[in-house]
């Protein structure tokens, strides 16, 4: 289970479904496989874009374009770079960034956030790029080296979409002191990643 989302995330079962083989039946055109994603993970997914996007009919439009873009982009997925479910809610939830950020610019957290972001939790790759090594192991592994506070606000920022005001709020911190903490947990995850 990828571990930045699995904090968002409502339980559930064991995993027994093939989301790897999915990705590539869908990179042959077998429609049947992209209906068998949005079956499998659709329920857990739009409730991911809604917590970035904040909006239910909203996340309903995400959810269509990044599946659509699943679709277009699936021959890119490489099982041996990671996980096929990680690759899923990796272009959900930047999809759902993308039309947060261009609705309420203010939930731009920053060039240099974005980058070191990008960096530590993608190696400066992303899906789609032959390049991208997506860790689960790892990544859980740094996460979980990381002291509560900056581990809580990396998943509020970068996982659910929070600006750095409103997790200041959500925490009573100084917002200076959360993009430190950010600042900080984010270059560690990347040293610990590299």
């Amino acid at each position: 289970m990828d571990p930045l989302t699995s904090a968002a995330l409502p339980e559930r079962r064991p995993d027994d479904f093939d989301h790897e083989a999915a990705l590539e039946a869908c990179a042959r055109g077998e429609r049947f496989a992209l209906r068998a994603l949005y079956e499998r993970e659709g329920r857990w997914l739009l409730a991911v874009a809604q917590r970035i996007v904040r909006d239910a009919e909203l996340a309903e439009d995400v959810l269509q374009e990044a599946f659509l873009q699943i679709w277009q982009r699936a021959g890119t997925f490489r099982r041996e770079m990671g996980s096929g479910r990680g690759w899923v809610y990796t272009v959900v939830r930047h999809r759902a960034l993308d039309e947060a950020r261009r609705r309420r610019p203010e939930l731009s957290l920053g060039d240099d956030f974005e980058a070191v972001a990008e960096a530590a939790v993608h190696h400066d790759a992303s899906p789609g790029d032959d390049a991208w090594p997506h860790d689960e192991e790892a990544l859980a592994h740094c996460l979980a080296q990381l002291d509560d506070p900056k581990r809580q606000c990396v998943i509020d920022a970068y996982v659910e979409g929070y600006t750095h005001e409103q997790i200041a709020q959500r925490l009573s911190k100084p917002v200076g002191t959360v993009k430190s903490w950010i600042r900080r947990g984010l270059l560690a995850l990347k040293e610990c990643l590299s």
